[in-house]
């Protein structure tokens, strides 16, 4: 049987980290888990109604699909549920066993690296400056409708990175051993093949 091998990939809204998480998935043939889903799966039922801390203990995996989870109206919700510990909680025994399954794993979030999985063999925190995030971010939505302005969008992710790293339980942090990507004038090709050197380094 294939040994356990986790790669943590944490970093900001929009860095980029879940295009390249997925990458390095794929060239290892790693299982991936975007932990944001579980996140956004929650803020999709509080939005609905429920209540977070029972949305997050009901959790199944059939709760990860469907384009409802990538509105921004969800993605805010999943930022603010985020920060209540008993939801933080509830998810960390999924992400942990997922982690450690064998033949491999990259999961992509914002505590991955210093909460869920510090002993991950691998930690890169993807980033880029605030305004290269947001401009991303506006081409996306502009090709879904219904985004007021790109100064919108850049008050946003910055209220969204104020949020996740001044939130009291588990903040984004990059773990001090982790390696830095940043994204800000990389291309989508260079930035994969500078993480997927990190792994194959650390693989040897």
């Amino acid at each position: 049987m294939i040994q356990p091998f986790t790669v943590a990939i944490d970093g900001p809204a929009a860095a980029g980290k879940g295009t390249i998480s997925k990458a390095v998935a794929a060239h290892f043939s790693f299982a991936h888990l975007d932990t944001g889903l579980l996140y956004r799966a929650v803020g999709a039922r509080v939005l609905d109604g429920a209540r977070a801390e029972e949305a997050a203990a009901a959790l199944c995996a059939e709760d990860l699909g469907g384009d409802i989870l990538r509105t921004a109206a969800v993605a805010q919700a999943a930022s603010k549920v985020a920060t209540i510990p008993q939801v933080r909680a509830a998810l960390v025994d999924f992400q942990r066993s997922f982690a450690r399954r064998a033949g491999g794993a990259v999961l992509d979030g914002r505590d991955i690296g210093t909460v869920i999985c510090p002993q991950a063999e691998v930690k890169l925190f993807v980033s880029a400056r605030a305004e290269v995030r947001a401009a991303r971010r506006y081409e996306e939505l502009k090709t879904k409708g219904g985004v007021d302005s790109f100064e919108t969008v850049l008050a946003d992710v910055r209220a969204r990175d104020a949020r996740d790293a001044d939130r009291a339980h588990a903040p984004m942090v990059a773990a001090a051993d982790a390696i830095l990507v940043d994204t800000s004038d990389l291309s989508i090709a260079a930035a994969v093949a500078e993480a997927i050197a990190v792994v194959e380094t650390v693989r040897g």
